[in-house]
């Protein structure tokens, strides 16, 4: 009987078809929410990485076959990782929407400097934003919003194969021009509170020029902070509508991207 002879191509190949999928997923929880945030320790992504490598493997198309050591595996490797990140700071972006208007309602009421550490980020935030994200981050899990990340980030392996060249021009910009969408769905969404309270600002100012020797300063920061809490607990009746309706929005364009 013959003995089994694997050329260093197909050796490669075999060890493609795990590793390479693998370093994109790696990739995808270095910078995806939840899984890739300081909560989540080093050892546990690992793990979860390579538990879903031996899931996917079987299921992707197949993997071109090069030399384990060359050049072209080293470039596929960084390839994948770049895919793998820019999904993952993809997916941050929708996080984003709700930490942007947090800061955007903490300034008007005066609470800009209030801020504390994001355990999720290790970044100082404004207070708002991080009420605003530890309720995302509840409802983006009972939503299932996982799930559907998982789902983007295997049916990217057949949109953009191992292999290929990567995100496309039109991609990038896509990419990029979803920002001026974060921007104004974090608008939108603190659109109630900042409008009541620049009412309020006008009020203050007003009563500055009938009354010069108020004390504007003294009056004004409590009730500009007591206005803006109350605001926020009024608008809580209509975060979970306005959050799902981002989810889906965000779950679109996700979708076009690839």
């Amino acid at each position: 009987m013959d003995p089994l002879v694997f050329s260093a191509e197909e050796i490669g190949g075999l060890l493609g078809s795990f590793l390479w999928p693998l370093f994109r997923i790696m990739g995808f929880f270095m910078a995806a929410p939840l899984i890739g945030t300081q909560l989540v320790p080093m050892r546990v992504r690992l793990i979860l990485a390579v538990a879903m490598a031996i899931l996917v493997a079987p299921l992707l198309p197949p993997v071109p076959q090069v030399d384990g050591i060359s050049a072209a595996a080293m470039l596929i490797v960084i390839q994948q990782v770049v895919i793998g990140v820019a999904l993952g700071f993809f997916m941050q972006l929708l996080f984003q929407v709700f930490v942007l208007a947090g800061q955007l309602i903490a300034m008007q009421m005066g609470l800009g400097f209030a801020s504390m550490v994001d355990p999720s980020n290790g970044v100082n935030v404004a207070i708002v934003s991080t009420v605003y994200l530890m309720l995302v981050m509840l409802l983006f899990i009972s939503f299932d919003g996982h799930l559907v990340m998982f789902e983007v980030l295997v049916e990217s392996f057949t949109v953009l194969p191992v292999g290929m060249a990567g995100f496309n021009g039109d991609a990038l910009l896509r990419i990029v021009s979803t920002l001026s969408w974060v921007f104004s769905s974090a608008v939108v969404l603190a659109l109630p509170a900042l409008t009541a309270l620049l009412i309020t600002n006008f009020a203050f100012g007003i009563m500055t020029r009938a009354a010069p020797q108020m004390n504007i300063f003294a009056l004004g920061f409590p009730v500009a902070l007591m206005l803006g809490l109350f605001i926020i607990w009024m608008t809580f009746g209509t975060f979970l509508e306005s959050a799902e309706a981002i989810f889906a929005e965000f779950f679109v364009m996700m979708r076009e991207l690839l």
